[in-house]
């Protein structure tokens, strides 16, 4: 079996970006033409995109929208997106756009009739974002930690047809420490829902390790800044991660 790689294209104020542990002070800025970003991506194989608009996670609706489109006319593959996506018509716009699947994340927690009403009407089309802060779900771009541990929230989407769950171990993002494997299998292992790993991913022994668990449920990973730092090269992960 083999598993996806989601390369990162992170939006700040229209830029490419990458945050240490979700905090928006401690940017690193890779570009600034998202479109560009996206097409050099693709050159190097990749077929599914994994984008985020950091600052409408904060904001709670879209902020980067411009950026967005322009990364979705570009790539020819599948873009996921996510960050403030909160509402019905969000969800609706950026299907309308060409987006392939919607990552939601605070309003798993705080709304999730919503995230299952859209589940139910998108098939295939939803992921719900199951982002650990300590074991516990960390909420509105990582600002906030929740009294909820994480496999409660997975397990409230068990039965909505959410096509993934994707999760992040917070405290490793954008740091280079090396996935959390065990959490991330511990957690497909726990519910029949696939799962996508994210966060610390630090070279291609971290993409291999996690291809090696496909058939534990995991079925993909998310890499940014090891991308963009050059500790891992996107044609030789998806590579390995087609050949496990």
């Amino acid at each position: 079996m083999s598993i996806i790689v989601f390369p990162a294209i992170d939006l700040k104020g229209g830029q490419v970006v990458r945050l240490a542990e979700g905090d928006m002070e401690r940017a690193t800025v890779y570009g600034d033409d998202p479109a560009a970003q996206a097409t050099l991506f693709a050159n190097a194989g990749a077929q599914h995109l994994h984008v985020v608009d950091l600052d409408g996670s904060f904001a709670g609706k879209a902020v980067n929208g411009a950026a967005v489109e322009s990364i979705v006319r570009t790539f020819p593959g599948h873009v996921q997106l996510g960050g403030g996506i909160r509402n019905r018509d969000a969800v609706e716009r950026w299907f309308d756009l060409g987006v392939s699947r919607l990552v939601i994340g605070t309003a798993a927690l705080k709304d999730p009739e919503f995230v299952k009403g859209a589940a139910r009407d998108f098939p295939g089309g939803i992921v719900v974002a199951v982002d650990a802060r300590d074991g516990m779900v960390a909420t509105d771009g990582w600002a906030e930690k929740s009294d909820m541990e994480v496999i409660d929230l997975a397990r409230r989407f068990e039965d909505a047809g959410v096509a993934a769950l994707l999760f992040t171990d917070v405290g490793r993002d954008g740091l280079l420490k090396g996935c959390n494997v065990a959490a991330t299998v511990d957690l497909a292992r726990s519910v029949s829902i696939p799962v996508i790993a994210s966060g610390g991913v630090a070279g291609i022994s971290d993409i291999r390790v996690l291809a090696l668990h496909a058939q534990d449920g995991i079925e993909g990973v998310i890499t940014g800044r090891a991308l963009y730092d050059g500790r891992l090269d996107l044609a030789a992960a998806l590579a390995v991660a087609a050949a496990e």
